[in-house]
């Protein structure tokens, strides 16, 4: 055992004497190897990265909960009339039949939407008015800044309390501390008395149409409902449209993840039942994870497959200069054998090498793939996620690829003939 740990640390010796003779060449030929490994962990941390923000944002959803919204339904019917009422979406009998037939099931967020006018002193914005509960703060991501959310208080007295998203608070009025001051919704007074961060609107889009900011503010339900109605007129060119929605979202959360599918296709028949038209979509938070779970595995696929590549490139890059290495030293080989040094003895010697090559280029390539990725977060703003596993995997490719790529030039170099190696010139 002795003999063959001497051995191996003498081969060893000889291995990274000779690679240092040849710096430069060791350092070229290890790039390919570099590239490949720091590419590798790179790709898959800003893969998982990605994937781990779109499985956050359908988490802060609720893995538990259904989310039924309403839609209105592709218009199919004579467009020359100058005036037409919708009636679509979901309605307060909606919830009721809900409430009745599944009793295990919370019925957190009812919401209204309202497209009106903002306006605060000379300024005036195109703002969406969200009708709401007290609850829908705890199952949004929604965060206060400072005051507070529509209340109990405000639902019962029908109040004018009204609650700004950040970006809205920052556009009406910029130079003022917005709290207690009183803003228009269409021709109506509110009161302000809170503010928000998210300008993400309750349909989970960014509150943008047509190229142009669409400000939020959030009142109670029962305001939306008593000031607003529920009938929308909307002035277009040439016409006017109105529609009437009862709800806009409604949220429900199940008694267990494995409840969440059943319930919601069962939440999904009923509601075909009574309405004549698919004006209502439901998304399932836990049903978007696990197609986000999927499309994690064959996205890092991909992304390995293709850094995988640089890898080979670089094994390529070890065999061909092996190869040139094998033909340099033919007369050295020829020499060794002549000497008592077996077959084996010189396989080693050049498997040694290469495993070298790519153990040393398979060290730096995992610090260049560690830090890649942090520069991509600081400078892109990226979420970048580097994992134990890939740099296990990584290295162990590219030593894999060391001893794979140099076991042809070892072979060719233990099969020459000791005789015609000492003629080589």
């Amino acid at each position: 055992m002795k003999h063959y740990f001497y051995k191996l640390k003498r081969v060893g010796k000889l291995g990274a004497h000779s690679l240092i003779e040849h710096k430069l060449r060791s350092f070229l030929t290890a790039l390919g190897i570099i590239f490949g490994v720091s590419s590798v962990i790179a790709m898959l941390a800003i893969g998982e990265g990605a994937s781990f923000e779109a499985r956050e944002q359908i988490r802060s959803m609720g893995s538990t909960n259904i989310i039924i919204r309403s839609r209105k339904p592709e218009d199919t019917g004579d467009t020359s009339k100058v005036q037409r009422l919708s009636i679509y979406g979901l309605t307060y009998k909606d919830v009721m039949r809900i409430r009745t037939l599944y009793p295990s099931v919370q019925i957190h967020v009812p919401a209204r939407e309202i497209s009106t006018r903002l306006r605060y002193a000379d300024k005036r914005l195109p703002g969406k008015v969200i009708g709401t509960v007290p609850w829908f703060l705890s199952k949004s991501t929604l965060r206060m800044l400072y005051g507070r959310f529509v209340d109990a208080y405000d639902v019962e007295s029908v109040s004018n309390a009204v609650v700004l998203t950040e970006a809205t608070a920052r556009a009406l009025m910029p130079l003022e501390y917005p709290l207690g001051k009183h803003i228009y919704l269409g021709g109506m007074a509110f009161k302000v008395v809170g503010v928000v961060s998210s300008i993400e609107n309750v349909s989970g889009d960014k509150s943008q149409k047509a190229g142009k900011d669409v400000y939020e503010v959030y009142i109670s339900i029962s305001s939306a409902k008593q000031r607003f109605g529920e009938t929308i007129m909307k002035q277009e060119t040439g016409s006017m449209t109105m529609e009437r929605v009862e709800l806009h979202q409604l949220t429900l959360t199940a008694p267990s993840d494995e409840a969440v599918v059943p319930l919601a296709n069962s939440v999904r028949n009923t509601l075909q039942h009574y309405h004549k038209e698919p004006d209502f979509e439901i998304t399932v938070p836990l049903e978007l994870l696990k197609q986000a779970e999927q499309t994690k595995r064959i996205f890092n696929i991909v992304l390995g497959s293709i850094a995988a590549i640089s890898l080979l490139v670089g094994g390529i890059g070890i065999m061909n200069i092996m190869l040139a290495s094998v033909t340099e030293r033919t007369r050295e080989i020829g020499i060794r054998r002549a000497l008592g040094a077996t077959r084996g003895d010189i396989v080693l010697q050049f498997l040694t090498e290469a495993s070298l090559l790519s153990i040393a280029g398979g060290i730096i390539g995992v610090g260049l793939g560690i830090t890649v990725p942090k520069l991509v977060t600081h400078f892109a703003g990226l979420t970048t996620i580097v994992q134990m596993n890939s740099l296990i995997l990584a290295f162990s490719i590219s030593m894999v690829t060391g001893v794979v790529f140099g076991l042809y030039p070892a072979t060719r170099a233990a099969a020459l003939s000791p005789i015609d190696a000492l003629r080589h010139e």
